[in-house]
């Protein structure tokens, strides 16, 4: 065999260990991110804080099932998800069932978009312009979010969908702003909008797509932290580089992780920050589509924030 066979069979071998361990490795190789985050008024106890995002699951995935509900060995102060956790017409009992133990304890929600419609095969080039439809522009098939809704809210956890809530939780009181999915255009800011009541210890801006527009409007309104999901943490990334698209207009160096955010950031870094500047937080999330179920060099995470 000369050079230029081998050089070829040795990068036929390369791209199909690279496709086998991004779509039968790492996609199972789930992870718990942990942060300390200093947001709470001085004297208080830390509160453990696990978030959790696009879940995107399907009925049978039983590793990914078995992995979340580990999690309440964790004994979390508050659990917060934001959104996609859907990825099937009949997938609402198995996300409920995956979040059984975690619905006991104190939590808030707010939706994605493939809370509302399934997922679609779709060019993942797209991605890289944000030109790729969405909605009922892509397909006319909704999946059963009112009985996602009913599950997590008979469980007590608070809808923040366009709205406020508030939750006591080790003594603290916790004020919440959250927004539909800014990524359907479903968000009405104004309809939660405004700072903390004189009485808040904590205010939390929740939602699922990070757009600056909702990034910028929460850290207007005080919010010393916002938490947010949908990018996959870029979910395909180049190994020793990081993301290269997220999916919105927020910039790839805050594709995951804890950064900093104020008022017309934009892709300033976070050492650029105020020193009023909100924490941002953005899960890499639990899953993908059923139609890219690909994962390299950005595992599959929750994430435990200590907030102190």
């Amino acid at each position: 065999m000369n050079s230029v066979c081998r050089g070829a069979a040795g990068l036929v071998g390369l791209g199909a260990g690279v496709l086998a361990w991004s779509t039968l490795v790492e996609p199972r190789a789930f992870a718990l991110r942990e942060f300390e985050v200093p947001v709470l008024p001085g004297g208080a106890d830390p509160l453990r804080v696990l978030h959790l995002s696009d879940l995107h699951l399907v009925p049978g995935q039983r590793a990914k099932q078995d992995w979340v509900r580990s999690l309440a060995a964790l004994k979390p102060d508050l659990v917060i998800t934001t959104g996609d956790n859907l990825a099937h017409q009949d997938a609402v009992p198995a996300v409920l069932d995956t979040y059984r133990d975690l619905l006991e304890v104190p939590g808030v929600f707010v939706l994605g978009s493939n809370d509302y419609f399934p997922p679609t095969l779709k060019n993942p080039l797209r991605y890289f312009n944000d030109s790729h439809e969405r909605g009922e522009k892509l397909t006319p098939q909704r999946l059963p979010t009112q009985d996602l809704v009913d599950g997590f809210t008979g469980a007590g956890w608070l809808d923040l969908n366009n709205a406020r809530g508030t939750l006591t939780v080790r003594g603290l009181r916790l004020e919440f702003i959250g927004v539909d999915d800014p990524h359907l255009e479903r968000d009405r800011y104004d309809l939660a909008a405004g700072p903390a009541a004189p009485d808040t210890d904590l205010l939390i801006g929740v939602t699922h797509a990070p757009y600056q527009r909702i990034l910028d409007a929460v850290a207007a309104d005080g919010a010393p932290l916002i938490l947010a999901g949908h990018t996959h943490g870029g979910q395909v990334c180049v190994p020793f580089h990081g993301a290269l698209v997220t999916n919105c207009d927020l910039d790839t160096g805050r594709a995951k992780g804890l950064s900093r955010w104020w008022p017309g950031a934009g892709s300033a870094p976070s050492s650029a920050a105020p020193v009023d500047a909100s924490w941002l937080e953005v899960s890499a999330g639990l899953g993908a589509s059923p139609y890219s179920p690909f994962r390299l060099a950005c595992r599959p995470e929750a994430t435990l924030l200590t907030l102190v």
